[in-house]
Parts: structure tokens; sequence; C-alpha cells
């Protein structure tokens, strides 16, 4: 297990990823990009053209498939099968079927299984994701929440998206951000929800950078 142990959660667009591979790095620990787990089993499923409603087909899929999660300069890459998938889970089609996957009980517990093992590998970890300091390392170390206004975090993906190639549509991209929100913060298990004792920090005026130095500082504060 971990001796240290940092979780950072947040909605979409909120700058958890970025925010805690910046963290890592700093911190030369190990960083759990949580959410390409869970594009890697939206992707697995998509390619044998199954029915993404289908949760017994998608057990199977989760079951029977070869996923290889490691670290390399400093970001998680992500192997299917023995093929590497770390650019193809960011497209927006795989982004627009991860509910399928996110919103199941059964299919989020194969990937917490998938996350706790990853963490066991490594002295020390961040952890992103949406449920990482309630559900998956309820015991963590330190706790963050991340939050910023919907308006600023479609900016956000949007300038992500349009630096890979991809055309965007912002005011869709908003909608789809908002829709996302409301799917995560009302399904049954695992809902999108600060911990108890996270340390919730605004980002919506904030520069990565800014973030990094404010997590870094209370970090430090507090060790």
């Amino acid at each position: 297990m971990a001796k240290l142990l940092i979780t950072i959660d947040g909605p979409a667009g909120s700058g958890k990823s970025s925010a805690a591979k910046l963290l890592a790095a700093k911190l030369t620990a190990a960083f759990l990009d949580t959410g390409a787990m869970y594009r890697a089993a939206a992707l697995a499923a998509m390619r044998t053209s199954c029915d993404l409603n289908d949760v017994t087909k998608l057990e199977e899929i989760i079951d029977k498939t070869d996923f290889k999660f490691e670290i390399e300069a400093g970001q998680m890459t992500v192997k299917i099968n023995g093929g590497d998938a770390t650019e193809q889970i960011r497209d927006p089609q795989v982004t627009a079927n991860v509910h399928f996957v996110a919103s199941e009980p059964s299919l989020r517990q194969r990937i917490v299984r998938l996350q706790r093992a990853f963490a066991g590998r490594y002295e020390k970890i961040v952890a992103e994701g949406r449920d990482q300091g309630t559900v998956v390392f309820p015991d963590a170390d330190f706790k963050f929440f991340l939050t910023a206004d919907a308006q600023e975090r479609s900016k956000r993906r949007a300038k992500e998206l349009t630096e890979k190639g991809y055309k965007v549509d912002l005011d869709k991209l908003q909608q789809e951000i908002e829709k996302r929100d409301r799917q995560d913060s009302t399904r049954k298990i695992s809902p999108l929800i600060a911990a108890a004792d996270a340390i919730t920090v605004n980002t919506t005026n904030l520069t990565l950078e800014q973030v990094v130095e404010k997590i870094f500082g209370l970090i430090k504060n507090n060790d």
C-alpha cells in the first residue's frame, strides 16, 4: 500500500487530471488517471460492436480483456490486449460512451479493483477521478475536490480537443459537460460528491500552476 496517497476528484473539465499529473511530478509520485481506466473499458467494448446497454456482455468483455496501465514519462499509458490505446481512449466518441461503464455498479467494481491494484504497486500515488476520496481510497492522506463553472470547463475541454485536431462546437460541448455532470451527480452508486474531509478548490479563475501550488502548499503545511 502507498505510503502517501492523495486524491483529486471533480467534474469533467475542472482541471483535476492536469493538476494531478503536475502534482505527481512535483512529488515524484505515480499518477493514477482513473478516467483512463473507464475509457479503456468503454473502448474495449466499442471494438466488439456489442450493445453497450448489455451489462452482462460488458462484464464479460472487461473480465476477458488484458488491460495494462503503466507510468511512462510521468503519465499513465494504456494498452488493450497488447496494443497501445493511450491516445484513442481520448476520442470524443469514447467520451460519449464512458457513462455505460461508469453508471453500472458491477462494472465500476471491476474498474475499482484495477485502480487499487495499480496503487498497490507504488509508494506514492496521486489519484484523480470522481470517487477516489469517497469510495476507492476513503483513507487517503489528503483529499481535494476541484470545481469550476461549466462555461470555463467547456472552454478548457474545447482547447484540449482542438489541440488534438478535433473540430469542436463549444455550445454543444458545454451541453455534453452539463449532461455528464447530471449523470455523475445523480447516479445511485458512487455519485460525484466531495468527501466530507476533502478540501474544495475552485479553479475557475486559477491557472494550472496556481492550482497545483495551492494544493502543494496545503499538503506541505499539513505534512
